[in-house]
Order: C-alpha cells, then sequence, then structure tokens
C-alpha cells in the first residue's frame, strides 16, 4: 500500500479534490484525477495551479497530469480511492467505484459531514473502507482564470482511519500533512462543530475573515454549537480536541468581544482574506449545498433525545431557500438570519 508504484485516484475532481491529488501529484505521487466538465478540459489543456497559505505557489504543467472523465481508466488501477465529491453525489460514487474499482483499493472518504463514510461501507461492503476528514479551507479560481488554480486557505492537516500501516505516511507530502487517527467518528464531530459556520458564510456573502471577526455572527455560530453539542451529549458523543480549544469551550470563545476573540482565537482567524465555505460555492454556482450534511445532521440527532434546534433549523431554512431561488448568496446581516420567527 505505501509502495512508490501505488496508484492514487482523485474520485471528485473538485476544489479539495484537485488540491489534494495536485499536492501528491506534485510530490511525485501516481495520481489520476476523474472529473467533469470545465475543470478536466481546464486541466487537460493548461494544468494545474496548487497555492497556499504558507506561500506555496507550483504549476503541474498539463502534461504532467493524468486527468479523465472515464471512470474506468481512473480506478481500473488505483491502490487507493479518495473520495472528494459533495455528500450529493457519495451514492452515484459508490455505484461507479463498485463496477470500476479494484477489489482491494482502498477508499478514503475525504467528504463533509459524518455519513459518507458509513454510506460508501453499506454500497461497498467487500471492500476497505476509511473515513478521513480535511481540516482546511481550499478556495478554487474564478472561472476563465487560467490554468485552474486551488489555494488552501487556512491551517490543518487532513485525518484518516490508523489501521493500515504506512498509507498516512504514503499520503503526507510537502503542503499536505496527514495524520492516522483511531478515533475519526470524533474527529468528524468535532469537524461538524466548526463547518456549521459555512452556511453563515454563505448566508452574509462576506469572506470567512471578515465573518468571523464580527461578534454578531460568531454568537449566531455559537448558538448553533451550543445545540449540537447538547445533542450530541444526549447521544453519548464526544467530539474530538481537533484544535486548541476543546469543543466544550467554543460557544464561550466565540461570544467573547472582538479584541479579546482577536487574540484567543489566532489559529481560528489565519485565514487567507480570499477564503469563503464550499456552501458560498455552491449558492454561487447554483448549485445543492451540504446543508443536510451539517446542520441537518444536528437537527436529526437532537431529534432523537426530543432537544429543540431552533437557530439550526433557521439556518437550514434560509441557506434552503436560498438554493430554490437560485440567486446565488443572498447578502443578509446577522439580525435577519438570527431573527426565528415565532420567537419574541
Amino acid at each position: 500500500m505505501a509502495s512508490e508504484a501505488s496508484t492514487i485516484a482523485i474520485a471528485g475532481a473538485g476544489s479539495i479534490g484537485c488540491y489534494v491529488g495536485g499536492c501528491l501529484a506534485l510530490a511525485g505521487r501516481k495520481v489520476v484525477f476523474l472529473g467533469r466538465g470545465r475543470v478536466v478540459d481546464v486541466m487537460r489543456k493548461d494544468g494545474l495551479r496548487v497555492s497556499d497559505l504558507d506561500g506555496r505557489d507550483r504549476h503541474l504543467a498539463a502534461q504532467a497530469i493524468t486527468v479523465t472523465d472515464d471512470p474506468a481508466m481512473a480506478l481500473r488501477e488505483a491502490d487507493v480511492i479518495l473520495v472528494t465529491v459533495k455528500s450529493g453525489a457519495t451514492a452515484e460514487m459508490a455505484g461507479v467505484i463498485a463496477v470500476h474499482g479494484r477489489p482491494n483499493a482502498v477508499v478514503i472518504s475525504l467528504q463533509n459531514g459524518v455519513d459518507n463514510a458509513d454510506r460508501l461501507r453499506a454500497a461497498l461492503p467487500e471492500r476497505r473502507v476509511l473515513t478521513g476528514m480535511v481540516m482546511f479551507n481550499v478556495v478554487r479560481s474564478p472561472d476563465g482564470e487560467l490554468p485552474f488554480r486551488v489555494h488552501r486557505a487556512s491551517q490543518g492537516e487532513v485525518m484518516i482511519d490508523a489501521g493500515i500501516h504506512g498509507l498516512a505516511e504514503r499520503l503526507d507530502v510537502d503542503g499536505l500533512a496527514v495524520e492516522a487517527r483511531a478515533d475519526m467518528k470524533a474527529v468528524q464531530w468535532s469537524k461538524l462543530l466548526m463547518n456549521l459556520n459555512n452556511a453563515l458564510v454563505a448566508l452574509s456573502d462576506l469572506p470567512l475573515a471578515r465573518q468571523l471577526a464580527d461578534r454578531s455572527w460568531r454568537v449566531i455560530l455559537a448558538a448553533q454549537i451550543d445545540e449540537a453539542l447538547a445533542a450530541m451529549r444526549a447521544a453519548g458523543i464526544a467530539p474530538a480536541r481537533i484544535s486548541g480549544l476543546p469543543p466544550a469551550l467554543l460557544p464561550k470563545v466565540l461570544r467573547l468581544p472582538d479584541w479579546l476573540f482577536g487574540l484567543l482565537a489566532r489559529r481560528m482567524l489565519a485565514i487567507d482574506p480570499e477564503a469563503r465555505s464550499s456552501m458560498w460555492d455552491d449558492l454561487k454556482r447554483g448549485r445543492q449545498t451540504e446543508i443536510d450534511e451539517l446542520q441537518g445532521a444536528v437537527i436529526r440527532l437532537a431529534r432523537q433525545a426530543g432537544i429543540p434546534t431552533p437557530m439550526n433549523e433557521r439556518v437550514a431554512a434560509l441557506v434552503r431557500q436560498a438554493e430554490t431561488e437560485k440567486r446565488g448568496p443572498p447578502g443578509l446581516g446577522p439580525g435577519a438570519v438570527s431573527a426565528i420567527p415565532g420567537k419574541v
């Protein structure tokens, strides 16, 4: 599994897939990108530019990239398949892997939410499926910019299930830190807490750094996290500590005055000014978001214990409305988002 000759397939050449695959290819790993549409076309023609918050800015020439929209070509020789499609495409990708993937290939879900690896396992019962999580933000270049560029806009690493000797080391390359963990379900729930902010970036139409620097927005995020933590406690879920702060302290820190928050949360605010969120990008492009995998996961978990989640429900409803209207990010203010109907 850790041999230099192994092939890594990127099953979903979007922002995360292209960044992860780009770093691996730049490090000399044999990578095949599976995608569709414009991204495939521009990578075939102009290659891929990979940059990050730490100052790296590298280019993969078109002739150095293997990119295809043919799943058979992408998967038939892959020893490792990194699934980087959005949650709504998980079932479809599982079907593609079932038909075209090697029976002994290791499949790793690098997707948001807490259920995608389980869905892959259910659909691929004969294959080894690992849970993974990308702990950083990636933004893509505007349409028309060539070559296509993916930019890691925050700090963080990739975490994957432990258990396969040498796999994390094989994937750990310059610009892409990879860590094997034995508590990936707890990691997923911890990441979900901060991913509840994706919707606020999408609704506000603000860059992530500006939005997080505003206490009015952080208070809304804190209310969502309070609801999520209550649901997790009722379900016996203990989120992992994956950053400087214990998850239980997040709501308190988020509610601090701006000046004090800026002092205590330097890592959280170490974000490129151009960073947004994948949900913002989905609304911008008129696509379905992952709201059901983020706020929706909290709401479903809370309902099992009869715990109310008014803020998560409010945010989810506003995102679904924006999805339906297809006008892009609505540019709402914090007052409009926090005004829960029927609550005085």
